[in-house]
């Protein structure tokens, strides 16, 4: 057993280290996310903790597809939304939503929503993900709903409130708007978000079929126990970007 390789999350020795590690995995996510066809025009955002300056965050530019961001474009924005690092325009959105949950919630390293296809038809419904499969269990009473619509979120009392509605779980439900997720790592974040738009997939299509019938209640929280935490995510979340190579050439390119 002790000759059997395991991957773990890494360590690190020194903050500029684990700043670069950082920002190579949100160039990752956000690629994916551009291969999966997250997008929808300018709309969609990713974020990473700095691990020195932790009022201050990594995101991709406004304006840029998620499929050619290289860790060179990343822009690092502070606590009033000023880009402090970078040669582009931070999304307003980005920062009005970001920037609060991140100041809501010390814990999470990252951030991650877009206007992803399944999971703005669920955010229509106004409702929370069903625990009828094994996977969406990790969500069951970990996710939320902000349980209102008031156009493009350019404020940050917007922001505030998404984050109180966020509140110690993992995701939330944005009405009428789609999803978000947050985790302690970066890739973290993006499994949840990832796993959280297949589910909302796969809770309309059952809908759709017919009677659904759900996981009861003691057994959906053994299996969020089991499945539902950030170590569990980044496991899962290796081998899809590893399968992904393609998507990332030129991603670490920092001319």
């Amino acid at each position: 057993m002790d000759q059997l390789h395991f991957a773990m999350p890494q360590k690190f020795d020194t903050v500029e280290a684990e700043r670069a590690h950082r920002k190579a995995r949100l160039v990752t996510a956000l690629r994916l996310f551009g291969k999966f066809g997250f997008e929808e025009g300018v709309a969609g955002h990713i974020t990473a903790r700095d691990p020195e300056w932790t009022d201050h965050f990594w995101v991709n530019p406004f304006g840029m597809s998620f499929k050619q961001i290289k860790v060179s474009d990343l822009l690092l924005v502070n606590h009033e939304g000023q880009v402090v690092h970078g040669r582009h325009h931070v999304n307003q959105a980005a920062f009005a939503i970001h920037s609060e949950v991140h100041a809501a919630r010390p814990d999470v390293v990252a951030a991650a929503h877009s206007h992803s296809t399944y999971g703005r038809a669920f955010s229509a419904l106004g409702q929370l993900l069903e625990p009828i499969t094994q996977d969406v269990c990790a969500f069951y009473q970990s996710h939320a709903l902000f349980d209102d619509y008031t156009g493009v979120v350019l404020d940050r009392e917007e922001g505030r409130r998404i984050g109180a509605a966020l509140g110690p779980h993992k995701a939330v439900v944005l009405r009428n708007h789609g999803l978000l997720t947050v985790g302690d790592s970066v890739d973290a974040a993006a499994w949840w978000f990832i796993t959280m738009e297949r589910s909302c997939q796969v809770q309309l299509l059952a809908q759709a079929a017919g009677k659904v019938v759900p996981i009861d209640h003691e057994s959906a929280v053994l299996t969020r126990d089991q499945l539902g935490n950030d170590l569990v995510a980044w496991i899962n979340y290796q081998p899809l970007a590893a399968g992904h190579s393609d998507a990332l050439v030129g991603a670490y390119d920092e001319s």
